[in-house]
């Protein structure tokens, strides 16, 4: 029998999260396929500060089903389908031009998708694409690092989501030395466990970089970019490299000219927002990933997590999330394992 309708789990514009009706379940029609779309049994979910963005900026009156990370299992597949059948277990980030993942089925354009590490439970899987495909982009499209680089790269947020797995691509992958900003210990633990070589604190950024690092770094990633412009410039070599995902209005860059420092910006949703020719990369970087969770050379950066599909628990995940100080990545499951 076709399924035609699903539960999702939708957020409320103008309400905070302490209002119990913040989100709720409504029954929604499954979305129609394009044909290069499959359809996925969504068994797990991530919460990103994307997500809690989203959440905040939805005008009264209005709603949304948010949600891009989500782990699951292929359940139909568009005409034009080649790479995935029916019953394959995938993780993905979606699209931030359509409804997302918070809902017990997800359409996804299948160039975006890879095969879900078969080590990693989906509440493990979950955690990480969004994050996983942001770092990776930042190390090796915008600063074109390769397994042969040698220098040092500053991650802000070491213990967040995207700093978690960026420093363990970077060890993995590159011969980069990695300092990362964690100021608390719990933050500075994790960090350390990611594979960090130093951990600094964020609160006199340019003395702590130049404190491990007395002649500076080659390359910066900036989840806080606000009022760090001038701390960057100064921790960075000449022809060092910003790359940043936040956008703080009335950012002034003109110190970064005297030492010819470049800024990148990066949106891991610019491939599939504007169907670019290449947006099946992502699709490949997962799989790549995936090989290296399975090898046992990359670890799931879930901490913590939500048990079933309600109103209540995607609440919880975004308190969590929402508060600036969660460590790792939180997630939503289906359903104990």
């Amino acid at each position: 029998m076709t399924t035609t309708m699903m539960t999702a789990l939708v957020a409320q514009g103008g309400k905070s999260l302490n209002d119990e009706d913040a989100f709720v379940a409504e029954s929604r029609p499954v979305p129609t396929l394009r044909p290069r779309d499959i359809l996925v049994r969504v068994e797990a979910f991530s919460i990103n500060p994307a997500d809690t963005k989203s959440r905040a900026g939805i005008p009264a009156g209005n709603s949304k089903i948010l949600g891009w990370d989500a782990s699951g299992t292929v359940h139909a597949i568009g005409p034009e389908v080649q790479g995935f059948s029916v019953g394959e277990e995938v993780w993905y980030a979606g699209d931030v031009t359509r409804d997302g993942t918070n809902a017990e089925f997800h359409a996804v354009d299948e160039r975006i998708v890879g095969h879900k590490p078969k080590s990693l439970s989906h509440a493990e899987a979950a955690a990480m694409p969004l994050t996983t495909i942001t770092a990776w982009e930042i190390l090796f499209d915008r600063f074109r690092l390769r397994n042969d680089a040698q220098g040092t790269l500053v991650v802000l947020g070491g213990a967040g989501g995207v700093g978690s797995i960026m420093t363990q691509l970077a060890k993995e992958l590159t011969g980069v030395r990695v300092i990362a900003t964690a100021s608390r210990g719990p933050s500075r633990a994790w960090a350390v466990r990611m594979g960090a070589d130093s951990t600094i604190d964020h609160h006199d950024l340019a003395g702590s970089v130049r404190a491990v690092a007395p002649d500076g770094v080659e390359w910066i990633f900036s989840s806080h970019s606000r009022g760090n412009v001038a701390a960057f410039a100064k921790a960075l070599k000449p022809f060092g490299e910003i790359a940043a995902i936040d956008e703080p209005s009335g950012l002034d860059l003109l110190p970064l000219k005297d030492k010819s420092i470049a800024w990148h910006w990066e949106l891991m949703f610019t491939r599939s927002k504007y169907a670019t020719p290449d947006m099946g990369e992502q699709g490949a970087l997962l799989e790549k990933v995936a090989v290296l969770v399975d090898a046992g050379h990359i670890q799931s950066t879930l901490t913590e997590r939500f048990d079933g599909f309600t109103a209540e628990s995607i609440r919880r995940a975004h308190l969590t999330v929402d508060g600036g100080a969660a460590i790792g990545k939180t997630v939503v499951a289906r359903r104990t394992p």
